[in-house]
């Protein structure tokens, strides 16, 4: 028929019918898994159609890998936005030392809605939170109401952002 696309003439492995688990490389990612996140990371809304079209699988097989990696944690497909456009005046890094066992601590402080990251280290800070408020007057009532009041936590230091120099999250695979 005219402007119709032809068929694939071959099909791969990836387009059985059965929905055996997909072999996962020891580090979580094989070369075509590595291509799907490199394309998402540079537009996340690419469709899957031309992502398969592009690395050579059928469409349904890259809607496999891609919710395989997002059901594994491999991946997120989320909106980047703007806290200063939504109304959040201030962001902030905090450094924060515990006595005690910081894991209990990090789930605390993973819990508060103005988190959005938090990490345990090594080095000065058993935790690093990155939080938004919409103003420094929330900031300072998250500080003393949520933070600071948690049991174990012994002392916070708060970087407060003055200006963005670089966000990025298309840092590639490996």
């Amino acid at each position: 028929m005219a402007g119709t696309k032809p068929q694939r003439q071959s099909a791969t492995h990836e387009d059985r019918s059965s929905f055996e688990p997909l072999s996962i490389a020891p580090n979580g990612l094989d070369a075509i898994d590595r291509k799907i996140v490199g394309l998402l990371q540079h537009d996340g809304r690419r469709a899957y159609g031309a992502m398969a079209e592009e690395i050579g699988l059928s469409e349904a097989a890259v809607r496999r890998r891609v919710q395989r990696m997002r059901d594994a944690g491999i991946m997120q497909i989320v909106a980047i936005t703007d806290p200063l456009q939504l109304g959040y005046g201030r962001e902030a890094l905090i450094g924060i030392r515990v006595h005690g066992d910081v894991r209990l601590v990090a789930d605390k402080i993973a819990a508060i809605d103005e988190a959005n990251y938090v990490v345990m280290t090594a080095g000065s800070f058993d935790i690093i939170a990155e939080v938004i408020a919409e103003d420094d007057n929330n900031l300072v009532h998250l500080l003393n109401d949520s933070i600071r009041s948690i049991p174990g936590v012994t002392e916070v230091e708060t970087f407060v952002y003055l200006k963005l120099a670089k966000q990025t999250y298309a840092w590639g695979t490996k």
